[in-house]
């Protein structure tokens, strides 16, 4: 359980010190990535320090944010939370924010010292304009979590003029699991643009749902050291969260999550040139769950902050409200002063399975 003196802040400025550092030594033998990754150190340590001071105004910022751009996806990968949570549809959505609406968020990030933005969706990069507003802030790095249908020539280009931009691609492990779960031919579509990330000397990572089904091969020496091969220079494990009762079997038990750590801390001794990150990651260390604020939230793209991309519940519009006014937002506050966000639970949400002490919150 959390320690009482923990100070999440501290810990995640850690963190995002440590991606950092990795990431620095992860494209040394690449000049135009060092330089880009020394400049956002630099600005990192300075957003660190905006953050403090806020913190010292009785402000928590946190590090990340993750902001689902679109709702609208053209893929089907089986046991999508975003799709049983009826966030992600494949007709053109409605009322989204438009890409004024997204520069402004991503302003107020950099002024209130925000690190990093995750760009998710549905698939981020049928946002092409948003995208485009996320190259002109250089401070902020935009890991950006795509299917990798859509990138094209054009992306290629945008990749390589703005190094902020940094494309995370999702695969399952090897051929037959990729386009079990995210259908025929997105293998090929993976390894084909992996082939040209290497040859444009660009950056890329790639985003795994660890499940029952696909843990020992996507944590096997052999399937790392394919992404390695092709430069791939972050690994990012999500742990499968279950959607559904029927997708339960899917979720890691405990022991398998035990061992997901332990392996993690091996391959980031190992592969010395790879960022290796989990998430939700190493909740005990980090005293409790850091969704609603405590290290990151979540902005549908709707404009409505949540805890979490697996608890979509608001109570607060950045529309109206603003990014610091979505931060001191009441369902945030009351997450972080209870215990709900350090409490004992199964597979890799604890606000999934708590769902419904969430939606009491809100209906108080």
């Amino acid at each position: 359980m959390g320690n009482e003196n923990f100070d999440i802040q501290s810990y995640m400025t850690k963190g995002v010190e440590r991606v950092v550092k990795d990431a620095v030594r992860a494209t040394l033998k690449n000049p135009a990535e060092s330089i880009f990754m020394a400049k956002f150190a630099m600005a990192s340590k300075k957003a660190s320090n905006v953050r403090k001071k806020y913190k010292d105004e009785g402000l928590h910022v946190p590090p990340f944010l993750i902001a689902s751009i679109t709702s609208s996806c053209n893929l089907h990968c089986a046991g999508c939370y975003s799709r049983q949570n009826e966030a992600t549809k494949d007709c053109e959505p409605v009322n989204q924010m438009s890409d004024e609406e997204w520069l402004k968020i991503f302003n107020e990030a950099e002024e209130l010292g925000i690190s990093f933005i995750l760009l998710a969706g549905g698939e981020p990069l049928l946002r092409k304009g948003v995208i485009k507003a996320a190259s002109n802030i250089p401070n902020i790095l935009f890991p950006i979590f795509t299917n990798g249908v859509f990138i094209s020539d054009e992306y290629f280009e945008m990749f390589d003029k703005n190094r902020n931009l940094v494309p995370i691609m999702s695969i399952e492990g090897h051929k037959e699991a990729t386009d079990n779960r995210r259908g025929e031919g997105i293998y090929d579509k993976l390894i084909s643009n992996m082939e040209t990330f290497k040859k444009k000397d660009l950056i890329f990572g790639n985003s795994v749902t660890v499940t029952t089904e696909n843990y020992e091969d996507v944590l096997s020496d052999d399937f790392i050291q394919m992404l390695g091969g092709y430069g791939c220079k972050a690994v990012i494990f999500v742990e499968y969260v279950p959607v559904s009762d029927e997708s339960k079997d899917l979720a890691l038990s405990e022991a398998q999550e035990e061992q997901l750590r332990a392996r993690i801390a091996e391959l980031r001794e190992k592969y010395e040139e790879m960022v290796f990150i989990s998430f939700p990651g190493d909740e005990k260390s980090s005293g409790g769950c850091v969704a609603a604020g405590r290290g990151f939230f979540h902005i549908n793209s709707h404009g409505g902050a949540e805890p979490c991309p697996f608890s979509p519940y608001s109570d607060t519009n950045v529309k109206e409200a603003s990014l610091k006014g979505a931060i001191s937002s009441r369902l945030f506050k009351v997450l972080q002063d209870t215990d709900i966000l350090k409490d004992d639970h199964v597979g890799g949400c604890v606000l999934f399975e708590k769902r419904d002490q969430v939606q009491a919150i809100l209906n108080s």
